[in-house]
């Protein structure tokens, strides 16, 4: 079997590539080839970019694929090349989605692959069911063997996944935890929420790969454990051996100190979420997500802090995290209080 990854190094799809390249498959993966470290042994890299159609179109002349997986198309004008490049020559095209495209706010806390798709609050989203959109359109019309993936919050090796962070990533984070200095958690911290290890999702995602039943349908790949926002922060302060001092800040007010904050948080984190994952199950047989968080960050940290290049320092987070705490407390002690 002969699979294309679009990407194939970045947090999802190294593990995916990892996995495959066990599994026996042929593996090529079409990149800008500035994540080298991250090729698995044996895979075949089309130094490209995607985006320079003529380019890409030269470089995969005569390659046929069973599957080609794009994790680097965001809007429909990425999934216009996508089909105009790949259409004939694979059985089965993988959209990576999201799960941030379910219904904002959710009418029930139970997702399904049916529960509706709607998110007024982050662009990221609402572009991903537009894609979505493009290739059901083009599977009803020309039969092109689209099979559409949904992650959530999935995290591998490189970054400790948590809720407000700034730019540069969770670090900053992990450093105030370990200096025992205040960091925010939205709302109240008890919405439930769905982390996902990316060796958990690899086997999900090759199990549709080349898989026939897939074809024409959409799928999410979650773990099946739930935490609350402050179980999650609370882990990751025990994997430190250190107390957590938390101090939760309404998301509303998060979102209005930044459009970021308002799609990541109010557009998904502040939603409690439950996936239903009945549907990936039966079509792969024998999945299960087996890497609980508490041992998945773990494993996470040890590499984090051992790897200065995912040390990547936030100062102007860092200050603004301080502000806020800072301008929080002092409107929190001016509230008038009822003498009752």
């Amino acid at each position: 079997m002969k699979a294309l990854l679009i990407g194939g190094t970045g947090t999802i799809s190294a593990a995916v590539s990892a996995l495959l390249q066990k599994q026996g498959w042929e593996l090529y993966l079409l990149n800008r080839g500035k994540r080298g470290g991250f090729v698995p042994e044996g895979a075949q890299v089309i130094t490209a970019d995607i985006n320079d159609t003529l380019d890409a179109e030269a470089k995969l002349s005569g390659l046929r694929f069973d599957t080609v997986a794009d994790f680097i198309a965001f809007t429909p004008k990425h999934i216009k090349r996508d089909i105009e490049l790949f259409e004939g020559i694979c059985n089965q095209y993988i959209f990576i989605s999201s799960a941030s495209a379910y219904q904002k706010p959710l009418s029930s806390p139970l997702i399904t692959e049916s529960t509706p798709l709607c998110n007024p609050y982050w662009q990221y989203s609402r572009d991903k069911i537009a894609c979505e959109k493009k290739l059901i359109k083009a599977y009803r019309k020309s039969g092109f063997p689209v099979t559409i993936v949904r992650p959530s919050h999935t995290y591998g090796d490189t970054a400790v996944p948590l809720g407000v962070h700034g730019r540069e990533g969770s670090y900053s984070v992990i450093k105030r935890i370990m200096e025992g200095r205040p960091v925010i958690i939205h709302g109240d911290g008890s919405s439930l929420w769905t982390m996902t290890h990316n060796t958990d999702f690899a086997k999900a995602f090759c199990g549709l790969m080349g898989n026939i039943h897939a074809i024409g349908e959409t799928y999410h790949i979650t773990s099946d454990e739930s935490l609350s926002w402050n179980q999650i922060y609370e882990t990751v302060a025990a994997a430190l051996h250190v107390p957590l001092h938390a101090v939760h800040i309404p998301t509303d007010i998060l979102a209005a100190c930044s459009g970021e904050f308002c799609g990541g948080l109010m557009g998904d984190k502040a939603n409690t979420v439950i996936f239903d994952n009945t549907k990936i199950k039966r079509a792969v047989p024998g999945f299960a997500a087996t890497v609980r968080f508490d041992q998945g960050v773990r494993r996470t940290l040890d590499y984090v802090l051992s790897h200065p290049e995912c040390q990547k320092p936030d100062p102007e987070f860092d200050a603004w995290t301080d502000e806020v705490i800072e301008r929080y407390a002092k409107c929190a002690d001016k509230l008038p209080t009822l003498p009752y």
